[in-house]
């Protein structure tokens, strides 16, 4: 999520800041002229930075200017963040882009329901829409990550029946060692086969497993977004829902920890640790393809 503007932002604005139609930003013209009047009496430039001084400590002083600045510089954020997401949800399957988007249009119409009637944003909506980026957010790294995963399991094994296989490669490989005239190096290399596939079973069980509970968590946030939806439909004070937002974020804390340490494990994409920027106003900004 963006940080607030601080004085440097407003004043960085407020120095740089132009009316609709302009092309050139009235401070500057300002600027400028007592620049070159400057040149004639060198008193003009004290007055022009005494203005200068004025102008901007007004300007950034003016709360309507603020709320500009604040305004513009999230819905920038967003503009990249929604970049960004589009650039992932390209490297997702049509299955995985499919059931992102559906998710997406839940998180919406569930702030649609709460902010209907709303005059003015309030506390509530605002928390309620960063939970909801939240949980789209760590619902798109599990897709990658699950994708990541499947991807290397059906590399290294492309037979759904591998992890048999390699069993009934070691039970054959244990009976042999069992034979008694085996010679020193070859009971030497049996064994050291017997290691290596027991070792490579080990990691596709493994693979498995992460993928079993990857599909788990994915179907738990589906249905607590269904969950949250009814209860927005029942409710109509944002605080409820922000409440109830809160509780289940707060679970994908650990989910969140083990994306992590499978990102670094496989190198499924890019850094994706960072939170993002509460749900626009505007709606899902692509569709699935």
């Amino acid at each position: 999520m963006p940080s607030k503007p601080g004085i440097r932002d407003y004043v960085r604005a407020a120095f740089n800041a132009r009316p609709v139609g302009m092309f050139i930003p009235p401070n500057w013209i300002g600027l400028a002229a007592f620049g070159f009047l400057g040149l004639v009496n060198p008193g003009f430039w004290l007055v022009g930075l005494g203005l200068e001084f004025g102008y901007l400590s007004a300007l950034t002083s003016n709360e309507r200017f603020r709320r500009l600045v604040a305004g513009s510089g999230l819905m920038k954020a967003r503009r990249e963040w929604q970049a960004r997401t589009n650039q992932l949800l390209d490297q997702l399957a049509p299955e995985g882009k499919r059931r992102y988007v559906a998710l997406e249009k839940r998180c919406y119409e569930i702030r649609e329901q709460q902010s209907r009637g709303a005059v003015i944003p309030t506390p509530g909506l605002e928390e309620q829409n960063q939970g909801l980026a939240r949980l789209l957010w760590v619902y798109l790294r599990l897709l990658l990550t699950r994708q990541a995963i499947e991807k290397l399991i059906q590399q290294s094994a492309p037979g759904q029946d591998d992890v048999e296989r390699l069993q009934e490669r070691i039970r054959n490989l244990q009976l042999r060692l069992k034979e008694e005239k085996l010679g020193d190096e070859l009971r030497k290399s049996l064994s050291g086969q017997v290691e290596i596939i027991e070792q490579r079973l080990q990691k596709r069980l493994e693979a498995r497993e992460k993928v079993t509970f990857l599909d788990a968590e994915l179907v738990r946030i589906e249905e607590q977004a269904e969950l949250i939806h009814e209860q927005a439909i029942l409710s109509t004070d944002p605080q409820v829902v922000s409440q109830r937002i809160d509780q289940i974020t707060a679970t994908l804390d650990g989910t969140t920890q083990w994306i992590t340490e499978q990102q670094k494990m496989y190198g499924v994409v890019e850094d994706l640790l960072t939170e993002p920027p509460v749900l626009s106003a505007g709606g899902p900004a692509k569709q699935s393809q």
